[in-house]
């Protein structure tokens, strides 16, 4: 059954259409998260997609700040 289930992993992920990654933050959330994970109770998978998201959105937020000057810096 276990094999079933991989080689149907495999053929799905293969056929899936590819698209540019947009991971700024997403590596370094994901291993801080999968750490974090692990250790709170063997849940390394979850923390890494919770730490992929959390450093995804915490690197875009950054960008928007960076490109936009705040209304302190427009004198």
């Amino acid at each position: 059954m276990k094999a079933i289930f991989g080689c149907l992993t495999l053929v799905l992920v293969l056929a899936m259409p590819t698209a540019p990654a947009q991971a700024k933050g997403c590596i370094k959330g994901a291993i801080v998260g999968g750490i974090a994970g692990h250790y709170a109770g063997h849940h390394g998978l979850v923390g890494a997609a919770t730490g992929c998201l959390i450093g995804h959105h915490m690197a875009k937020k950054h960008e928007t700040e960076t490109q936009t000057p705040s209304p302190d810096q427009t004198h």
